[in-house]
């Protein structure tokens, strides 16, 4: 295996989390007793660049082209997003004149906030389905996997982006080199592109969250890291933000080599001297990581115990990639949870990867008052347990296992 970026040879292994089945790979009734594929889970850093990466074991099309993750079910999310473009449209004087492309742009849900503006946009999405739905709510979408052969056809459109937008999907690309040259082709010269992502590498190690890894996501990436992806591409970073959402996420502002329109940040130095000084140009950090998640399953595996020991009922919230890694890896399956349930309609009725917990709606867990409500998108844990919190009628009480065990009253 070689290095997605820098094609360097791979050979430190960052986690290895064993045989486990694509995260969001859930299953019908139907599928229950036919074989399902086990990928390895293993996750190397480049000694020379420090991106740490999967290897590619389904193709993006084969993962992407139906999807079961809708952005707009998750309130805290679209909060957050609409904070986004509410500022950026101040800050970066967006109007009726400009232009804004998102790329990976999902249901919408986004776009939306900047077409109540009248502010001119376009979204690509690969999932069909996904990016039907956008259609339906009069968000302009193409249904292509976005790379250099969709930004050329763009450009001799004259569909240039004066704002352009990656939200969460850099990780989930495996072609790193043409993603960003594509990037590049579609910015205006004097645009501005932004991309954040969740699973920021810094913080990924500091909090031990081994469940952001999973096979949809190819990279992991640190600051350092992406600087010079972007640079290969004549690209720079002027100014950068640390946020709390989805356990840690980096946002990046961007814009062409010779675009001098705006002055660096202090930000973006202090940020690589931090990761510095943590240890993320040294092997030996990566090293220390694996050690510290044996430690963090063994915690996890005797909360189980001791909860059956306990005659504990406990069910979950949620039905997050991040979710599916933690219980394969873990070997938490029906033994030990009922069910789980989620408010996204296109998943319930269907089956978790690998454990086969069935997934209802949340009106499930009224009718069985569980002892221990799991929360698995742990990130979203203030609003869920805002939404859940009728399970208190009955003394239940809400648990997340990440980034530590808190058993929440």
């Amino acid at each position: 295996m070689k290095c997605r970026f820098c094609k360097s040879s791979l050979t430190n292994i960052f986690l290895d989390l064993g045989m486990s089945p694509m995260a969001n790979s859930f299953l019908k009734s139907t599928e229950l007793d036919t074989k399902e594929p086990h990928y390895p889970l293993c996750s190397y850093v480049c000694s020379n660049c420090f991106l740490v990466q999967l290897d590619e074991f389904e193709k993006p099309q084969e993962i992407f082209s139906n999807y079961a993750y809708f952005s707009s079910f998750s309130t805290t999310w679209i909060d957050h997003v609409e904070e986004f473009v509410n500022q950026s449209i101040n800050q970066f004087k967006i109007d009726k004149e400009k232009h804004v492309i998102e790329i990976a742009s999902n249901d919408g849900y986004l776009l939306q906030h900047f077409k109540k503006k009248d502010i001119p946009v376009l979204g690509i999405e690969p999932a069909k389905n996904i990016a039907s739905d956008a259609e339906s709510k009069g968000i302009p979408t193409i249904n292509k996997f976005f790379g250099v052969d969709i930004a050329q056809e763009l450009v001799q459109n004259g569909q240039k982006a004066d704002f352009l937008i990656a939200f969460n999907v850099m990780p989930h690309v495996p072609n790193l080199n043409d993603f960003v040259n594509g990037l590049k082709m579609i910015l205006n010269n004097d645009g501005i592109l932004i991309i954040q992502f969740s699973a920021y590498l810094l913080k990924l190690i500091e909090l031990n969250e081994f469940d952001m890894i999973y096979h949809e996501h190819f990279s992991y990436f640190s600051l350092g890291t992406l600087k010079k992806i972007l640079a290969k591409s004549k690209l720079k970073i002027f100014d950068v933000e640390e946020l709390s959402i989805h356990g840690g996420s980096l946002r990046l502002y961007i814009i062409h080599e010779k675009n001098n329109s705006y002055q660096k940040s202090m930000r973006v130095d202090q940020l690589l001297e931090k990761e510095k000084q943590f240890g993320l140009l040294e092997t030996s950090t990566y090293d220390k990581f694996a050690k510290n998640i044996q430690n963090v399953k063994q915690d996890i595996c005797n909360f189980f115990a001791e909860a059956r020991k306990e005659n504990k009922k406990i069910v979950c919230y949620g039905a997050p990639a991040k979710g599916n890694t933690l219980l394969n890896f873990c070997g938490i399956g029906k033994d030990f949870i009922e069910y789980t349930v989620d408010k996204n309609p296109h998943k319930q009725e269907l089956f978790l990867p690998g454990t086969h917990i069935p997934i209802y709606s949340p009106e499930k867990v009224l009718s069985t008052k569980p002892d221990y409500l799991l929360i698995l998108p742990w990130n979203l844990k203030d609003e869920i347990i805002d939404q859940m919190s009728f399970i208190r009628d009955w003394n239940g009480k809400f648990v997340v296992l990440m980034p530590k065990i808190e058993i929440i009253n």
